[in-house]
């Protein structure tokens, strides 16, 4: 999980050359929704970058926007994150990281990490 690269992107994951993911999660209820919208960037961000999701500190929390992804070397990936409901519910949002047969390797809690509206 060290030198990885993006492959893909999708709204809630980014998919790197080993088959890991990177991804939001959030258990939705009724009227709600959060998540990190990894559709707000594209694969020329990505371009001549390496990911080391070994180390926990391959991204910055950003309070009220989503997170930013800090490669090996180069400029930072920022992904924002939303946030909506009634405040009825949770507001929980996790990043996760899984191999490529869906396991989870580890999860960050990043609930502050989102825009609500």
């Amino acid at each position: 999980m060290k030198n990885l690269k993006v492959v893909a992107i999708e709204r809630e994951a980014l998919t790197f050359n080993d088959g890991s993911i990177l991804m939001s999660s959030h258990n939705q209820d009724c009227c709600e929704s959060h998540y990190l919208d990894f559709l707000d960037i594209d694969m020329t961000d990505f371009e001549g970058l390496e990911f080391d999701l070994t180390n926990d500190g391959f991204f910055n929390r950003v309070e009220d926007y989503g997170i930013e992804l800090k490669p090996i070397k180069g400029h930072v990936v920022r992904v924002p994150g939303y946030g909506e409901n009634n405040g009825y519910y949770s507001s929980n949002i996790d990043l996760v990281i899984t191999d490529k047969k869906g396991n989870i390797i580890k999860s960050f809690d990043v609930s502050e990490c989102q825009l609500y509206s």
